[in-house]
């Protein structure tokens, strides 16, 4: 779902009569404008794209579902905007959202929508063409300046306090206030509708509106607005407050509470991109620590026969190969007092972090030993960043070498991360990327680097071969390789039998033994299949 996000409105008291008007009023989102939204991609809406029509959109505080408080009743629009009028439930919340609109805290809206047809341009921006108009939320900063709350309609009943002026709609009301802000003459506001107001400050206080919104500004801006703000308490306080104690938070340690804020933060990618290319092979089941891995050694022979002439004769020999397993495993002790205390639990991220560490394990050991069954394909790429020719040779070099010697050809290349930063950076004589995509809409090569995941980093694939980057090969590591996922034709297989958590209670010293365990080997079906290729 894509988010918008939409200041400066008016508020009207009460209606005329006497009723309740809880109503908020403005642009929703402007049209044929372009503005950077949530998760960064810039849009711009076309005249007609959000519906006038069917199930209301909910409104929603900062895009809250849980903070529901209200519907949006009405929807217009023209060629330039998508207009508003949403109704304020009679909720404490909903009571809470008008005035804070009220006072300015709030004079923002934005938009939830799900985009149902879009295109994108040249510059890549979307241009949606229709659209689920699913939420609109009161917000406090806006993404499309356009988008504004033009009126709050609200009649919430509150005791004025003791320095406040009741004012009404009508002339002598208006005169009546200019004469009460002596010696500086009031500040004159047009508008269509009745205000609340109040007497105007005799001192430069900022208004809880401007406080907010240089907190949110932050930076010198905040600080100069702080400043003033305590400056001023201290021009106008008492005597009786100057000689007042000041108790802080160091000096009431003992009853500050303490919140931990979970998830506990994983600062680690938990994956192992070698494995899940090559694909996991079941372990035989047999209770033994080594199993036999069957090759054939020499292949029989067929020829052209003469007539008469005994025909060519050779006998297929076959290998039997020992694969032995080896044991991948980590465990800690955990304390029955670290179980019960810690409000996030301690065991189960404990066991986590173990399942994660044996993943990372597990695939060192396979990306080990793929280039410990590399053959030299004797090429060498030296890196130019606008001459990609020793890296086109070097790759249908060890092509070549896989195709004379069995007929089949590379579809991986496994690399160490600076390798595939080589790999992105190769342009062609005119400085173009070699490996670039080509977009469906306008055929633009373009660069997908920010779509990358731990597993494909950007795709790119070289001469169609699909690239497997880990950093648990070492620097200047690539392979090109012959490893169909799950085909019996893999140059390289990778067999494993997880076991998982093995977990035993100490009552002497009161906690848990937990382990996470498995079982792995690796074998080295065609070794011409994998040609490594040296970077210079």
């Amino acid at each position: 779902m894509i988010r918008f996000t939409s200041s400066t409105f008016t508020v009207d008291a009460a209606a005329a009569d006497g009723s309740s008007r809880r109503t908020i009023t403005g642009v929703a989102l402007p049209y044929n404008v372009e503005a950077t939204v949530n998760g960064g991609q810039v849009v711009s809406f076309k005249p007609g794209a959000l519906p006038i029509d069917g199930k209301a959109p909910k409104l929603y505080m900062s895009h809250d579902s849980t903070a529901a408080i209200g519907l949006v009743t009405e929807r217009e629009e023209d060629e330039n905007n998508m207009y508003f009028v949403a109704k304020v439930s009679t909720t404490a919340l909903g009571n809470e959202a008008l005035i804070l609109a009220a006072d300015g805290v709030l004079d923002s809206v934005s938009v939830g929508v799900n985009p149902t047809k879009f295109t994108f341009n040249e510059d890549g921006v979307m241009i949606v063409e229709a659209a689920d108009w699913l939420e609109l939320s009161l917000v406090p900063q806006p993404a499309y300046a356009g988008s504004v709350i033009t009126e709050v309609n609200a009649s919430i009943h509150q005791e004025p306090e003791k320095d406040d002026i009741d004012l009404s709609t009508d002339e002598s009301s208006v005169e009546e206030v200019t004469e009460m802000s002596e010696p500086e003459a009031p500040e004159v506001i047009e508008a269509s509708a009745p205000l609340f107001a109040t007497p105007k400050r005799a001192f430069k206080m900022p208004s809880a509106a401007e406080y907010m919104a240089a907190l949110h500004v932050g930076g010198d801006t905040f600080r100069a607005v702080n400043a003033a703000f305590k400056d001023n308490l201290k021009q106008n306080s008492t005597a009786l407050e100057f000689a007042l104690a000041q108790d802080l938070t160091t000096d009431t340690a003992g009853l500050l509470e303490q919140r931990l804020l979970g998830p506990v933060i994983q600062d680690l990618n938990f994956m192992r991109p070698t494995v899940t290319a090559l694909g996991v092979s079941a372990m035989p089941g047999t209770p033994s620590k080594t199993f036999t891995r069957t090759k054939i050694s020499q292949h029989t022979s067929v020829s052209t026969q003469t007539e008469g002439s005994a025909v060519t004769s050779q006998k297929m020999t076959l290998s039997a190969n020992t694969v032995t397993k080896s044991t991948q495993a980590g465990g800690v002790f955990i304390s029955q007092q670290d179980i019960d205390f810690t409000a996030i639990p301690a065991l189960q991220t404990i066991i986590n972090d173990l399942t994660g560490e044996y993943m990372i394990r597990t695939d060192d050991v396979c990306s080990d030993a793929l280039v410990s069954a590399a053959t030299a394909s004797g090429s060498t790429w030296t890196f130019n960043q606008t001459d990609p020719s020793t890296l086109v040779d070097a790759l249908y070099d060890a092509a070549r070498e896989m195709a004379e010697d069995t007929n089949y050809f590379p579809t991986h290349i496994y690399c160490s991360p600076n390798v595939w930063e080589k790999l992105g950076r190769q342009l062609d004589g005119d400085k173009r990327p070699l490996f670039g995509y080509v977009g469906a809409n306008n055929n633009i090569v373009t660069n997908s680097l920010g779509g990358s995941t731990g597993l494909n980093y950007n795709g790119m694939n070289p001469l169609g071969l699909e690239v497997v980057v880990s950093n648990n090969f070492a620097a200047g590591t690539m392979i090109v390789a012959h490893t169909p996922k799950g085909s019996p034709t893999s140059a390289f297989s990778f067999y494993e039998d997880v076991r998982g958590i093995m977990s035993v209670e100490d009552a002497e010293l009161l906690g848990r033994n937990v382990t996470f365990y498995g079982y792995i080997a690796t074998f080295a079906n065609i070794p011409v299949c994998l040609q490594s290729i040296t970077i210079a």
